[in-house]
């Protein structure tokens, strides 16, 4: 899937997200919002709901200005605002869950895009797809449309946040593919 094209024009990112993010940017704070507001979304509000190609168009701008680097620093941003459920306890539990977090934060035509009541997933942005690889091997499979760095620090900081006391986490990208080649997905290595 490419990086920066939504895969339907009608998804939507909630704003709680959109203002996470601009909350935890420290020093680029202000940049942030300004790459936000010359794509669309102008004072986000947290029970909002922004075009996801507008939340993209932005990732795109901050990628083609700031790199990559910067991207990866906003994906490592994500779960430090984010409440788990207190059963995730383990790295393998946290690296799981994202894909139920991205999709109860998108919705289309005003749908969740996952029910938690029924725990019934739709479909319509891709996902984070998990792979048991051992005891302290995992793999996830990214083939949403956002950018490759943004993903690699989301599990980087998802893997950090839930490794076992004493453990060193190491992420590294797959070999095989990645999106800024024009593949469809890109997968992330999680070994501890």
């Amino acid at each position: 899937m490419p990086q920066f094209q939504a895969l339907d024009p009608k998804v939507e990112v909630n704003g709680q997200t959109v203002l996470s993010l601009v909350d935890r940017m420290g020093t680029y704070k202000t940049l942030f919002l300004e790459y936000l507001s010359q794509n669309g979304i102008v004072d986000p509000q947290p029970e909002a709901w922004y075009s996801q190609q507008d939340w993209l168009n932005a990732f795109r701008d901050i990628a083609g200005n700031l790199g990559g680097g910067v991207l990866k620093l906003i994906g490592r941003k994500i779960p430090e605002n984010a409440q788990w459920p207190s059963e995730i306890q383990t790295i393998k539990q946290g690296l799981a869950s994202i894909d139920v977090a991205y999709h109860l934060n998108h919705r289309i035509g005003g749908k969740l895009l996952f029910d938690p009541w029924l725990g019934h997933m739709s479909e319509g942005i891709g996902h984070y797809m998990f792979h048991d690889k051992g005891a302290t091997l995992v793999w996830i499979t990214c083939d949403n449309p956002y950018p490759c760095d943004f993903d690699f620090g989301i599990v980087e900081a998802i893997a950090k946040k839930f490794s076992p006391p004493g453990k060193f986490v190491r992420v590294k990208h797959g070999e095989d593919a990645c999106r800024k080649d024009g593949h469809i997905h890109c997968n992330y290595m999680v070994k501890w």
